[in-house]
């Protein structure tokens, strides 16, 4: 007789606050064709995850409603079993990845995770599982959204929320791309927007954010990337006919003005988060907490003031 396989899960059993989230054991899910079983060491918090297990992905019409639906989009772990055909990993690798799917049963909140070879990338190297399991969701929202924008070299653009998750991943990957960065953030958060490569900042709480990013570009910037969700505030400061983008659902602004606006919504993409996991970006963990203290993560995520991402440890010793 064969013994089916289990494991400890976080689901949100309906949807809620942070006390709908329930610690399941569940079977342990059996990678298909072209997918690949990740030993989950690290699987980080994200604001997304409050918007699921809330139900306002729900309500907006994002996913469907399920009686328990799972929670996580990062994962950083070891490759534990390879489905049929996949190619370019090994048993006992150290991976990271993205779960893009909203509407499933188990998410990255688990002791294992199964993703498409697809939506998996080599972990950094030298970088613990906890830091890396920061990089999958927020570096990949911005380098897309950098993407969209279609700047070029020397051209200037605005990076607001610049010392969140999103923000500061953008600010550093654009001032790699030899962009001229003016970051919105708040006085406390100057000296690390500026490490990441901001040339200018504005504060965060400027009465007229237009008026403050013109006063240092005359005639408005290339292009905003707008990770707090100002719209048309940010898209004020923008030139005629530039472009603007914003990573939060359902915030982006008219085109005036002839400015190119787009919605990003994130994909998974492995060969884009490899080249990722190579550059040496920096990585920011707030705390560590075991799995079975997820709510208390998605509280302290929601009471806000935490520079960095809070993740949760599915299995001792990992």
């Amino acid at each position: 007789m064969i013994t089916e396989e289990r494991m400890r899960a976080v689901v949100a059993r309906g949807y809620g606050g942070p006390e709908v989230l329930e610690l399941m054991t569940v079977p342990r899910p059996e990678p298909g064709p072209g997918q690949i079983r990740i030993r989950v060491e690290a699987a980080t918090v994200n604001p997304v995850d409050l918007a699921t297990r809330s139900g306002a992905l729900v309500e907006a019409g994002l996913m469907a409603a399920r009686e328990h639906t799972g929670i996580g989009w990062d994962v950083a772990g070891v490759v534990d079993q390879l489905g049929a055909g996949v190619t370019g990993f090994a048993p006992g690798q150290q991976v990271i990845g993205l779960r893009d799917l909203l509407d499933v049963s188990l998410g990255a909140y688990s002791e294992y995770l199964v993703l498409d070879a697809t939506a998996v990338a080599p972990a950094p190297p030298g970088v613990s599982a906890v830091a890396a399991a920061t990089l999958p969701l927020n570096s990949l929202t911005a380098l897309q959204a950098l993407d969209l924008l279609d700047l070029t070299a020397g051209d200037t653009l605005l990076v607001t929320g610049a010392a969140g998750a999103v923000g500061g991943f953008a600010v550093e990957l654009a001032a790699r791309r030899g962009l001229r960065v003016i970051a919105q953030a708040a006085t406390a958060d100057e000296e690390f927007v500026r490490s990441r490569g901001a040339e200018w900042i504005v504060s965060r709480d400027a009465f007229d954010l237009a008026l403050d990013v013109r006063r240092l570009v005359p005639g408005g910037i290339d292009g905003a990337l707008d990770t707090a969700g100002l719209a048309i505030r940010a898209l004020a400061a923008v030139r005629t006919r530039g472009s603007y983008v914003t990573v939060v659902g359902g915030s982006a602004p008219l085109p005036l003005r002839g400015i190119r606006v787009h919605q990003q919504w994130i994909s998974s993409d492995g060969a884009a988060l490899a080249e990722l996991a190579a550059m040496n970006l920096t990585l920011q963990v707030a705390d560590t907490l075991p799995l079975e203290r997820a709510a208390e993560a998605h509280t302290r995520l929601t009471a806000g003031s935490i520079r960095g991402r809070l993740v949760l440890i599915p299995s001792e010793g990992a």
